[in-house]
């Protein structure tokens, strides 16, 4: 499976340019799966009750986008559900079916825990053959919530993970393939936000030893997923079966 991942310069709260950008950078690329940043269509923002969709517009445009290219679209957007507001990661397939996550560790450095809605459940989707744990941004500071019941083989983390600490947030990547002997595909956006955060091009695919295999491309990271690879790896690596069993609560 490729999987190609857009380092996105975020336009702050214009989701129609944040749409038009995507399209234009991605218009002649092809891939099984592409992936979007943490709130892609707004950046990350706390003015929730301003930029939040209302009427699912960034589902609708990864639901249009998703079918004209023929292969799934998963990233996060702010949302409005009734009176709460989430940081929904969505996994959407070309015949539109749709599977969502919402964040369940939210920021509280940045007030996020304030505003938004903590998710309870973990989501995990197949699509061709692939089982892929969805995970946003802070997630990945919690390798509890995360840890692989051999009940998936790659998680996607989307993020908006500003320089200053990027180098927790590259080692942490790495630490996650390793210890669930899965791929881990991590997409940060690059560029300034409308808090002047800066954001360098940091994203990243290990396989379940801690390699690297994403290639980069201007703004473009690609990686290719081999079942079969991962579970010889697993076979001769057995050590998902010497887990501690726990439940999360």
């Amino acid at each position: 499976m490729k999987i190609i991942g857009l380092n996105q310069d975020i336009i702050w709260k214009n989701k129609n340019e944040n749409f038009q950008l995507i399209e234009n950078q991605l218009q002649n690329q092809e891939a099984d799966l592409f992936l979007l940043p943490e709130m892609f269509s707004t950046g990350f923002c706390m003015d929730a009750a301003e930029v939040s969709d209302k009427n699912e517009e960034s589902l609708a445009f990864l639901k249009k986008i998703s079918k004209e290219k023929n292969a799934a679209f998963s990233g996060s957007a702010s949302i409005k559900v009734d009176n709460q507001f989430f940081n929904r990661m969505y996994f959407v397939k070309p015949n539109s079916e749709v599977t969502f996550y919402d964040k369940r560790h939210l920021f509280s450095f940045s007030g996020e825990d304030k505003i938004y809605t903590p998710g309870k459940e973990r989501a995990i989707v197949e699509h061709l053959g692939i089982r892929f744990l969805l995970q946003v941004c802070y997630d990945l500071r919690f390798p509890v919530f995360a840890r692989n019941n051999d009940d998936y083989d790659a998680i996607l983390y989307v993020a908006n993970w500003p320089e200053k600490r990027v180098g927790a947030w590259e080692h942490l990547l790495k630490a996650r393939a390793i210890e669930n002997l899965s791929y881990v595909f991590g997409l940060n956006r690059i560029g300034t936000d409308g808090n002047d955060l800066f954001y360098k091009e940091s994203s990243h695919c290990f396989f379940a030893d801690g390699k690297e295999i994403s290639q980069k491309n201007g703004n473009l990271v690609s990686a290719e997923l081999n079942l079969e690879e991962l579970k010889d790896f697993r076979n001769h690596f057995q050590f998902l079966n010497d887990r501690d069993c726990f439940e999360i609560k």
